[in-house]
């Protein structure tokens, strides 16, 4: 079992406990070791922060940019190394965990783009001889916590345009999958990245919770997770005037409307649920067909879970891997059986692998459930693993009523032939992605990301919206008259 340190200061160190991180196909030997900080490990890296940004906000934008793009190229050189490890720790298969490297990277240079770029215009004044404008300057210590089931594009998600604008940041990994965490880390720290900048906490949120939130140097706070953990941090931000920025849950829906080309909806609907095993923030856990088609729809979705291989993710032929552990794997279980007790049918899954070789991981079988109502749990609640909920609809109109019926509001799609439907759709849909006759859009680098309602905040991720979190915005006037 590998034992690594966590970077603080510039520097990469332990501590007198460990946290043990295990591969969730065969939980019971651990693959790797990281530090369990303390509190006082936590200030520390915020005053290190403190004196890194102090540094960072001075460094020219080119240099900036000429650190982001080694940290993208080392992450490029040392892919295979690190999709081993993603794939370990959090149990995606090797093809999923070798496209988050390349896109953790492809975050990476595209803000080292971005940090070339212009960062404010001048604006018209009504006073003679007066010239003003306004300029973006960078907001100080932020604070990142990332969740397990993108360990590494999210904290390249939120850290490389916290990076680009200036800024210095916590981050604080899931105890779950804090290893590609640090392999970011030092790419970034390989890169020339200065001492203090970057800072990562490994550790017990019970042990150093009230540490990392507390601390008054903290000017912003990025989070993504679910809706419980992201409300009680938006409280408790609140009166200390700090910026919070959440993504949060959803239970994304899929409207497959009588005209669409089934064959393609079905191998889509597939792909959106049940890669990653369905533990993506956008994945399709709601899918609703117009009755005229539910029975073909039906038959052509079975038949694309039925070629699933569910295994350990480094296994060839892998189509489809384990939860990320016994606790997630044991909730999603019983989500379903709750779904079966509250009147749901089983098409196909809703239990465990029992073989030898996958008794000991956190396997769930991919399942859909019929006969699903709006008053079943399993349709207002997101399961996060590999379930699908089907609902027979009448019309386009009632299509949407469902999709919009949810206190979330992330991710939907709907497929169909007729344009018409297709830009109703896009208007009256409640959500902040929408996807017409294809997957989940949002996911480019370039594009903005966020959902509405509960599923988050109102800063967006991605893009070109994504600085608006990571910076402020200062007015500035000349008058130059006599």
């Amino acid at each position: 079992m590998r034992t690594m340190e966590t970077l603080s200061g510039g520097q990469w160190v332990a501590s007198g406990e460990w946290l043990d991180v295990h591969d969730p196909s065969d939980v019971r030997t651990p693959v790797a070791r990281v530090p369990a900080l303390s509190a006082e490990d936590v200030t520390r890296a915020y005053d290190h922060a403190e004196r890194g940004f102090a540094v960072w906000k001075r460094t020219s934008p080119f240099e900036r940019a000429r650190i982001l793009n080694g940290a993208a190229r080392l992450l490029r050189e040392r892919a295979e190394d690190i999709a081993a490890d993603l794939v370990a720790e959090m149990g995606k298969t090797r093809a999923e965990a070798t496209g988050e490297v390349g896109k953790a990277a492809d975050f990476l240079e595209y803000y080292a783009g971005i940090a070339r770029e212009g960062y404010g215009t001048l604006l018209h004044d009504v006073r003679p001889d007066t010239r003003t404008s306004f300029q973006r300057e960078p907001i100080g210590v932020v604070l990142a916590i990332t969740p397990w089931n993108d360990p590494l594009l999210t904290p390249a998600r939120k850290l490389a345009p916290c990076l680009a604008a200036g800024n210095a940041a916590v981050l604080k990994p899931a105890t779950e999958t804090p290893i590609v965490a640090l392999h970011f880390a030092r790419a970034l720290h390989d890169a020339g990245l200065p001492a203090g900048v970057l800072n990562v906490v490994t550790g017990r949120g019970s042990v150093i919770g009230d540490a990392l939130i507390a601390d008054p140097r903290i000017a912003a706070v990025t989070f993504t997770g679910s809706n419980e953990v992201g409300e009680g941090l938006r409280a408790s931000l609140a009166a200390g005037n700090v910026r919070f920025q959440g993504e949060l849950g959803g239970k994304n829906a899929t409207a497959v409307l009588a005209d669409a080309d089934l064959p393609a909806a079905a191998k889509a609907v597939a792909a959106a649920s049940f890669g990653q095993a369905g533990q993506r923030c956008t994945a399709t856990s709601r899918v609703i067909v117009e009755a005229a088609v539910i029975e073909r729809f039906t038959e052509l979705l079975l038949a694309e879970v039925a070629v699933l291989r569910t295994g350990p993710g480094a296994a060839a032929g892998t189509t489809m891997g384990p939860l990320v552990s016994p606790r997630q794997r044991d909730g999603v279980l019983a989500d379903i059986d709750l779904a079966v007790k509250q009147g749901a049918a089983v098409l196909t899954g809703g239990d465990r692998p029992e073989d030898e070789a996958r008794r000991h991981g956190c396997y769930v079988n991919a399942t859909v459930l019929a006969d699903v109502t709006p008053e079943m749990n399993v349709w207002r609640d997101e399961v996060f693993g590999p379930v699908i909920a089907l609902r027979t609809v009448g019309s386009f109109e009632e299509a949407v009523e469902a999709v919009n019926d949810s206190a979330y509001g992330l991710a939907a799609a709907v497929f169909t032939q007729n344009l018409t439907c297709a830009y109703r759709f896009v208007e009256e849909v409640e959500c902040g992605q929408v996807a017409v006759n294809t997957t989940t859009s949002g996911w480019d680098v370039h594009h903005p990301f966020g959902g509405f309602r509960d599923s988050g905040s109102a800063f967006k991720e991605q893009g070109t919206e994504a600085l608006r979190f990571y910076t402020r915005v200062k007015t500035v006037a000349f008058h130059f008259g006599a």
